[in-house]
């Protein structure tokens, strides 16, 4: 019998990498040649143990210590490895995180290193946009593994779908109209990914097209969907409640005003506003096609419309 291709899977208890454990090991075929180890902090905790009621191993490793890293990634053939600014809300201490990451993959021989990346928004936006760092500190993160010669793809994962039901797309005052208010026109393109479900999709295509898909950058989204085509689509799924939705283009002023009431500091308010500017005036993915990005998919993508419909917050409105 085969020996099966260990799959060792970063942040296994969050969205993304919990997405890849559920797409690999929710595949008869895939189960049958690969074996998942899910890493996380602590083995012990719930999520962990769901893990493992799935079929995964678990073990612990902290991406502060290299040493850790070195032991999850024992025999591994693929690794999935994904990042958190936001929990340090410091570029450095991710790029320093990311490049041990990298570094202990080379050493273990990793045959395929896919790195949930992002765009580089201050080269693309040459300057213009330069607070969008936990974009431009995954792009350093994915300079620095490519310029150490492993062999590795990059998922770009979209705008979260999450993002939307309930909290961007909610009720306001002072008559309860659904509003989509963002600091973008209406007609910006925003690339929608459901990623507690499709960070998966898209990963289990690239493993299982390694030859297509290494050295490429894959942008995770389903599609484009301008501002007024998100409302749109809302009315259309929910026509009752959807009688007086609107999209509304926010003052940059008030946008950060709201996030400022939520007790966002500046720093990350000025972040957030900037890369929401991104789809505006320069791409989220800097305009690029889709296409050959979902050629690696065995799977089909969830749309937008499908997303609203198993979405709780808007379940009363069914």
């Amino acid at each position: 019998m085969a020996t099966k291709k260990v799959l060792v899977v970063f942040g296994a208890t969050g969205v993304q990498g919990g997405s890849v454990v559920k797409a690999v090991l929710g595949d008869p075929k895939m189960r049958d040649s690969w074996t998942v180890r899910g890493v996380t902090r602590d083995v012990s905790k719930p999520s962990a143990k769901a893990l493992e009621n799935l079929g995964a191993e678990t073990v612990a490793a902290d991406l502060n210590d290299v040493s850790t890293l070195k032991n999850a990634m024992k025999g591994a053939y693929g690794v999935f490895a994904v990042t958190n600014y936001w929990e340090s809300r410091s570029a450095e201490v991710e790029i320093k995180q990311g490049k041990a990451m990298a570094d202990a993959a080379k050493e273990a021989g990793v045959q395929h290193f896919v790195f949930s990346s992002l765009l580089n928004v201050t080269a693309l936006s040459g300057g213009k946009l330069a607070h969008v760092k936990h974009f431009d500190s995954k792009a350093a993160i994915e300079a620095y593994t490519r310029s150490i010669g492993i062999p590795a793809s990059f998922f770009l994962p979209g705008f979260y779908m999450s993002n939307l039901p309930g909290k961007m797309l909610r009720q306001l005052p002072p008559n309860n109209d659904w509003t989509l208010g963002l600091p973008i026109p209406t007609s910006a393109r925003v690339p929608l990914l459901d990623t507690e479900k499709d960070t998966g999709t898209f990963v289990k295509g690239i493993l299982l097209n390694r030859e297509k898909a290494l050295g490429k950058r894959i942008y995770g989204a389903t599609d484009y969907y301008t501002v007024a085509e998100i409302v749109k689509q809302f009315q259309e799924q929910y026509p009752e409640a959807g009688k007086t939705a609107k999209a509304v283009e926010l003052p940059p002023q008030v946008f950060k005003g709201i996030l400022a009431k939520a007790g966002t500091p500046e720093e990350s308010a000025e972040e957030l506003l900037e890369n929401m500017q991104l789809m505006d005036l320069f791409g989220y993915y800097g305009g690029a096609d889709l296409t050959e990005s979902h050629s690696v998919l065995v799977d089909k993508l969830t749309t937008w419309k499908e997303y609203m419909a198993k979405s709780e917050a808007f379940a009363s409105l069914k």
